[in-house]
């Protein structure tokens, strides 16, 4: 009888044991992305270049001028698959990564190419237009330098997540774990938009990198990883459980030991 009682115990016990270590990933390219930049004097400030095949960060200073880049990821699709393995609910963020395929240099508006720190901003306003321009011939219908300093950036709500190291070279793939802000995992679990902002973090950096669309091989993505979380009356009855299993364990012992008396 207590045997057959444990047995019922542990069934209840293991399902859910396995369930909590397990984790799933999902990768997500861009919806839109764009490059800005003042220009070398400043003349490229209200300029889009949301059409061009690569995206660039440099620093305030270099003779090319200043470049910022911005990714918009949509996560609904992310969101849906987490919820059809886990269940609604029953799971949270592990890790965001965002991986950049280095490009070479092959445009005069690029500085080049130089190994540096940069930073990624999660920006909470996400109704910037990525815009038609491109390198060689600019747009004015969507984002731009100034409109990124003036209307999009917030200092007061967007979210740092992490100062990076870009090695150099014109080529390969990096890969960079985001800080896992209150707001990024906010994004990913409600399965809304998510804007991110590259820029420099030194006074040397230059790194240029393929956009949604260049290559489709070497576009940015971002790789999420969840992980299992169980629901609050599955805790409670897993420790109730392994409350009974103990007691029960303790009191076969004790029988165990008077019945040799």
């Amino acid at each position: 009888m207590l045997k057959s009682f444990l047995a019922v115990i542990v069934a209840i016990i293991a399902p859910t044991a396995i369930g909590l270590g397990q984790t799933a990933s999902f990768s997500v390219q861009p919806s839109a992305d764009a490059f800005v930049t003042p220009g070398a004097i400043g003349s490229l400030s209200s300029s889009n270049f949301g059409a061009a095949g690569s995206l660039a960060i440099a620093a305030p200073g270099l003779p090319q001028g200043e470049f910022q880049s911005v990714l918009q990821f949509d996560l609904s699709a992310a969101q849906s698959s987490f919820n059809a393995q886990f269940g609604v609910g029953q799971w949270a963020v592990q890790s965001v990564t965002l991986q950049l395929t280095s490009s070479p240099h092959n445009n005069a508006i690029f500085n080049n190419v130089a190994a540096g720190q940069f930073s990624v901003s999660l920006m909470r306003n996400n109704s910037w237009v990525e815009g038609t321009g491109t390198g060689g011939i600019p747009s004015s219908d969507g984002i731009s330098f100034s409109s990124l300093q003036g209307t999009y950036i917030n200092n007061a709500t967007d979210q740092a997540l992490g100062t990076f190291a870009f090695p150099g070279g014109s080529s390969g793939q990096n890969s960079y774990v985001l800080n896992l802000s209150s707001g990024l995992a906010g994004d990913v679990t409600s399965g809304g938009d998510l804007s991110l902002r590259l820029f420099a973090a030194d006074t040397g950096v230059s790194y240029l990198f393929s956009s949604r669309s260049g290559t489709a091989t070497a576009r940015p993505d971002i790789l999420v990883q969840a992980v299992a979380v169980p629901e609050p009356s599955t805790v409670v009855l897993c420790a109730a459980a392994l409350a009974v299993f103990w007691l029960l364990r303790w009191l076969r012992n004790w029988l165990g030991r008077n019945s040799q008396r």
